[in-house]
């Protein structure tokens, strides 16, 4: 197939909203890379659109509303007839996918899983349950099955962590020509927009964000006012803690004491800006998967940034992080003192943060990857598909459980 005629749907779990979640950025990010390649792009979503939702117009790619369940997606994709077709997540494979491989079943089929749903959902319930976690727990575990289910009926799965990608072919031996690492892709940050960031005495405080609707940013900040921010105040008095997150509900911003110096805010107009005035970006996230957008924005901004484990997992390989990473409250503690007062060792972890992104995140390199695994994939499909038995059984019986279940939904919808 000549790559120019390709013609791709996308199917979106959510409408993009690249300045409320790293997810919307993670998708803002593909469809570019798609339009880079002069093809034609439509993004269908069952989701209500919001006024943060971006303007795919200004890319050049359609839009479509499209219903679960529903018969009129059929018609849809019979008249769009699309070449390839991403799920974002594997909720929205699980919806469509069986009529995509019934209507278009040359289409190559590519699932983004934005991270391992059930990795995140499992870690919470131990944490909840005041238990440690261990990766076995996973294979018994009805998400994991789903979700690795939907994976292996897949062409291709995007991984945005290599912990991820590793942990699905060494856990549960998915064969990696099913699999692709392809993480954040950024553009080069320049000296120049190096230079104009602000330096180390012209900040103060500390920052941190993320979307409310995400149960490890609540359970962060919960866990910031509670455990962390009392014990840090008493070190740095002078200090405020900064909070910013979109969808922020009440007991959120119930958090805001302005005597405490914690300052809870709803969505911040510019990530950048509030991340770059700050000296330090605080997020000791508790549980969590993928890779974390809040990271990204601290080292692109110049700012050192203090987590956990699980906060820094598969974000900087064998590089040294920008900042402080432990699970242990007294040393994040005093680590975080020392950073936010030695002006020589916070240098050196901006300086970390830009050979992180330098080093892992060039979107040149994957972007290239990326497009070279869609051409060899579609190029023998066939094959492709004939080396996937296990897959290919999973798809069969999949369409037959979910076909007649949807079309049961959909004519008791209509009584």
């Amino acid at each position: 197939m000549q790559q120019s005629q390709q013609k791709i749907l996308v199917i979106g779990y959510v409408w993009p909203e690249p300045n409320s979640s790293a997810a919307g950025t993670r998708m803002l990010q593909l469809l570019q890379f798609f339009r880079m390649q002069k093809w034609d792009v439509t993004f269908a979503c069952p989701a209500a659109k919001t006024e943060y939702c971006y303007d795919l117009r200004q890319m050049g790619i359609a839009s479509k509303t499209i219903q679960i369940n529903d018969s009129s997606f059929d018609d849809f994709i019979q008249q769009l007839l699309p070449s390839i077709v991403l799920f974002d997540r594997f909720m929205m494979e699980e919806q469509f996918g069986w009529r995509v491989a019934e209507l278009c079943p040359n289409a190559l089929r590519i699932l983004d899983t934005e991270d391992l749903h059930s990795l995140r959902k499992a870690r919470h319930q131990a944490l909840k349950d005041g238990k440690e976690f261990h990766i076995d727990q996973l294979k018994s575990y009805q998400l994991a099955q789903r979700e690795i289910a939907s994976i292996l009926r897949c062409d291709i799965s995007l991984l945005i962590s290599e912990v991820e990608r590793d942990l699905l072919i060494q856990h549960f031996k998915i064969d990696t020509s099913l699999l692709l690492y392809i993480p954040f892709m950024l553009e080069e940050l320049h000296k120049n927009q190096i230079e104009a960031l602000p330096t180390f005495e012209e900040r103060q405080h500390f920052v941190t964000i993320g979307n409310f609707l995400h149960a490890p940013n609540r359970d962060m900040v919960m866990y910031l006012k509670k455990e962390i921010w009392p014990l840090l105040r008493k070190k740095l008095p002078k200090a405020e803690m900064h909070v910013y997150g979109s969808y922020a509900k009440e007991h959120s911003l119930q958090l805001n004491q302005p005597k405490e110096k914690f300052f809870v805010y709803g969505r911040a107009e510019s990530a950048a800006e509030v991340i770059k005035k700050a000296k330090i970006l605080l997020a000791p996230l508790r549980f969590g998967a993928g890779l974390k957008g809040k990271f990204i924005d601290g080292k692109q901004n110049g700012t050192p940034c203090v987590t956990t484990k699980i906060g820094a997992e598969g974000m900087h390989g064998e590089l040294s992080w920008n900042g402080v990473v432990s699970d242990d409250i007294e040393t994040l503690i005093n680590e975080t003192v020392e950073l936010y007062t030695n002006k020589n060792r916070w240098l050196s972890a901006q300086q970390n943060g830009f050979e992180i992104l330098k080093n892992r995140y060039a979107a040149v390199n994957f972007q290239r990857q990326l497009l070279e695994k869609i051409t060899t994939t579609q190029n023998d499909l066939e094959k492709h598909r004939a080396n996937n038995f296990l897959g290919s059984m999973l798809q069969l019986h999949h369409m037959k459980s979910t076909k007649y279940m949807s079309l049961w939904i959909e004519t008791k919808n209509k009584l």
